[in-house]
């Protein structure tokens, strides 16, 4: 099923779909007596889960032996970037009619739209160079290099939903992202150890 060549096409389609259901949603008046917070927060929650599953490739093709997994991961890795971006959008325009003066104010006044605003700006080089030319152009180990740098927007995405919920002491999704992006972030680490524990020492 990973190699069929249908794969890619129907993984797009359900990509999609969540932004397809808050527009459809958006344009029958459907989410709710705040729509615009709804939309804000729901494009948030989808950057989240992409950013997930982005990283779960890696430590899925290695536990299941399915390399065909990888085949995939820049497409999501596009759309944690492509939700990313509609979730600011949606704030910039929802919350503050793309105002940039009042924008750039609220960026500097509350730490969580500054974490929020610096995981899009990480992500922005990331999605920039997810192509096969640009990973001619910088060499394999700097592309990986600048890579790693999804670790830190991940841990800053979690913050940004942590401030965000603590508003309204909620904090029990919170807690299972938490989780699933320790395990994530963990068994890299855990991978990471145990390549330099192998490593001949001169």
């Amino acid at each position: 099923m990973l190699g069929h060549r249908a794969a890619k096409p129907l993984l797009f389609a359900t990509c999609l779909w969540p932004f397809m259901w808050l527009f459809y949603g958006a344009w029958v008046d459907a989410l709710g007596a705040n729509p615009a917070e709804a939309l804000i927060r729901a494009t948030g929650d989808w950057t989240l889960r992409f950013l997930c599953v982005t990283l779960a490739i890696t430590p899925a093709r290695q536990i299941l032996d399915a390399p065909g997994v990888v085949r995939f991961r820049r497409m999501l890795g596009l759309f944690t970037f492509f939700y990313g971006t509609l979730h600011f959008l949606s704030y910039g325009w929802l919350d503050q009619s793309f105002d940039v003066e009042a924008i750039a104010k609220d960026i500097a006044k509350r730490p969580f739209i500054l974490v929020g605003t610096t995981t899009l700006l990480l992500m922005l080089p990331l999605a920039a160079t997810s192509f096969n030319r640009a990973i001619k152009a910088l060499g394999t180990a700097r592309w990986q290099r600048l890579h790693r740098a999804v670790y830190a927007a991940a841990l800053l995405a979690l913050l940004h939903f942590f401030w965000m919920r603590a508003a309204k002491n909620n904090f029990a999704e919170v807690a299972v992202y938490a989780a699933v992006i320790a395990v994530l972030l963990g068994w890299r680490l855990q991978r990471w150890a145990a390549s330099r524990k192998a490593q001949p020492r001169h």
